[in-house]
């Protein structure tokens, strides 16, 4: 990359949610000691509307330096959500987008799979978060395994982070009642434990306890490790997570009622490996 500051991108709202989004950037933009930045999105509709999100777009980011000595910057853009977050985060040469969601709702009052295909379309890693702040960096972090074959993407930045932040991976594996597909599992989790094992990652192992509602496990699993972050890949195919939840959970792990934010990655994004330095 031309540009050597670490550019976090927080699409805003002005809602409660997008202010948890700078939280949680400014938390990653410190952790680079002073080579990072945030930069606010705002996108309106009208041309009407863009000296009044100016305005609080700057008073946004002066709160930002002053709540957490990071430096902020804004763009305003007049178009569509689903096409300006993406063609910013290319401009600014962003590293991670933090985008706040308002539970099941949807994203940025985005609902079903409008708000996913923002998502879809990114060449950079979406970090949802909901109400809870980040107290601390991401310590601890999940990665659910099925019986799909993992990308070296999910694998790659989940070691990437934990590498920044001194992470440990709690690998979460699904308990298939198939024998065909508990051997596929198993493969996959030889593979992970490799992977971290070459990079001095640290990382614990977990079984799911059930054979059934393997999306709901993972979130359980998650609160009982204080997880700070949950790992998810897209498909090839462009639809959220079919290698973990086939049916329509996507939202629900997005916008799980514990709060945890969700990492999400696609198979063709550029700068996976990098992300995170």
């Amino acid at each position: 990359m031309s540009n050597s500051k670490y550019n976090v991108l927080v699409p805003t709202d002005f809602t409660d949610v997008a202010k948890t989004a700078i939280n949680h950037a400014a938390m990653v933009a410190k952790s680079f000691n002073g080579e990072g930045e945030i930069h606010l999105l705002h996108v309106v509709s009208s041309d009407k509307a863009i000296e009044s999100a100016k305005e609080s777009l700057e008073a946004w980011c002066e709160e930002a330096y002053a709540d957490y000595g990071v430096t902020a910057k804004y763009i305003v853009k007049k178009g569509s959500i689903f096409d300006d977050i993406g063609q910013v985060a290319q401009e600014i040469e962003a590293r991670l987008i933090v985008m706040g969601t308002h539970g099941l709702k949807g994203i940025q009052h985005i609902t079903g799979s409008h708000a996913l295909k923002v998502i879809n379309n990114s060449k950079v890693p979406f970090i949802i978060v909901q109400r809870k702040k980040a107290t601390k960096d991401y310590k601890d972090i999940v990665l659910p395994i099925r019986f799909a074959q993992e990308t070296k993407q999910k694998l790659g930045i989940t070691s990437s982070i934990a590498k920044h932040f001194g992470s440990k991976v709690h690998i979460f594996a699904s308990n298939e009642s198939d024998e065909f597909l508990r051997t596929k599992v198993s493969r996959e989790l030889i593979f992970a434990k490799h992977y971290f094992e070459e990079r001095k990652i640290s990382y614990q192992v977990e079984v799911a306890p059930s054979t059934s509602n393997f999306l709901q496990q993972v979130i359980t699993y998650s609160k009982e490790v204080d997880a700070d972050l949950i790992a998810i890949v897209n498909s090839k195919e462009g639809g959220i997570l079919p290698d973990l939840f086939k049916g329509g959970g996507e939202q629900e792990i997005i916008g799980n009622k514990e709060e945890i934010p969700v990492i999400i990655m696609n198979p063709t994004q550029e700068f996976v490996p990098e992300s995170f330095g």
